[in-house]
């Protein structure tokens, strides 16, 4: 692996799906090559199928290992696990979700072999990833489980433009993560999320907690939460040491985040958070995977089956996955190295 440019993998997520076009246009693209060396893991029908149904001017260089790639432009290098071949774009298959299962596998490994610094995932589907197989509730418990992580210390962040926002909840009904929001579990959510600020590099962070109910509950008059558990666990935490601001209204503070006011923003659950970046920039939104031995990042959006096949797909996100990859890397690597040592 080169000392200025990060090794990552790249998945191409469900290949029935627009993952393999989106990560074959973003190679294309170029401008990752200045910042890493991809090495894709998948399968080369599938992105040889991608490469001529776009028009890519890309060669496909298929290599033994993945320590042999050289990063150049133009050409993109390939650990061919040769599990799939023809792909029927738009269709819910097993056998497309195991052929995704299986190239994430492989890239965990590379990852625990030290063969590479990063993961970039593309898109799966959750239903024909479980007819292959999935026993998870999504991509990041995978990931945990596969690296060795404890899904408590695993948080999934968002970036767009300056704001960064971390998730206290995920994938779980709204009625479920607001019965999830006790004191503790807030209180050490803003604790690992000071943690993870500093890993990435951010001296003495600056956090604000999202409020749950319009207008921070109005002093109970529209919800007690802030009252009962958002506020006692914000004050605990500033007695840990971490500099946290909220509960703030949710309707001000992602705004406040993207002027760069706060250096992390935690949003209490999925589409609370989902919503601000899409709106503010929906290609522009990568998703981070923080806690892991080595980084993660995704675009933000899915398989868009009603695209696949047509090679219309827009990879601006894909590309800005590479991007902010490349950049976090180096801060996963020292914390990865920083909790070995410990």
């Amino acid at each position: 692996m080169e000392a200025s440019r990060p090794t990552l993998a790249l998945t191409l997520g469900d290949p029935a799906g627009i993952g393999p076009e989106i990560m074959a246009k973003a190679l294309a693209e170029g401008s990752c090559y200045d910042a890493l060396v991809p090495v894709v893991v998948g399968d080369r029908g599938v992105l040889q199928q991608v490469v001529d149904g776009g028009g890519l001017d890309l060669e496909i260089r298929t290599l033994d290992a993945a320590g042999d790639a050289r990063g150049e432009r133009g050409v993109v290098d390939l650990v061919d696990l040769g599990n799939m071949g023809d792909v029927r774009f738009g269709e819910i298959d097993g056998a497309h979700g195991r052929a995704a299962l299986d190239w994430i596998e492989h890239a965990c490994a590379l990852a625990r072999d030290g063969g590479v610094e990063g993961i970039v995932t593309g898109p799966i589907n959750k239903e024909a990833a479980k007819a292959g197989g999935l026993k998870h509730p999504g991509h990041t418990e995978l990931l945990a489980d596969l690296l060795g992580a404890d899904p408590d210390d695993v948080f999934t962040m968002f970036v767009v433009g300056k704001l960064r926002i971390f998730f206290l909840t995920r994938h779980l009904s709204l009625r479920d993560a607001i019965d999830a929001l006790t004191e503790e579990r807030v209180r050490a959510g803003i604790v690992r999320v000071n943690e993870l600020l500093g890993d990435l590099g951010v001296a003495e962070p600056k956090i604000a907690l999202a409020a749950l109910n319009p207008h921070a509950g109005e002093g109970g008059m529209m919800g007690d939460e802030e009252i009962r558990v958002l506020r006692p666990a914000v004050e605990r935490a500033r007695d840990d040491g971490v500099d946290v601001a909220g509960p703030v209204p949710a309707d001000a503070v992602f705004h406040q985040g993207h002027e760069g006011r706060f250096d992390g923003v935690i949003a209490l659950y999925h589409d609370q958070g989902h919503i601000a970046s899409k709106t503010l920039d929906f290609f522009g939104t990568v998703s981070a995977t923080l806690g892991l031995p080595v980084i993660r990042t995704s675009v933000d959006h899915g398989t868009a089956f009603d695209l696949a096949g047509r090679f219309a797909a827009d990879a601006r996100g894909q590309v800005n996955a590479l991007r902010v990859a490349a950049e976090l890397a180096p801060g996963a690597l020292r914390a990865a190295a920083s909790r070995a040592r410990a």
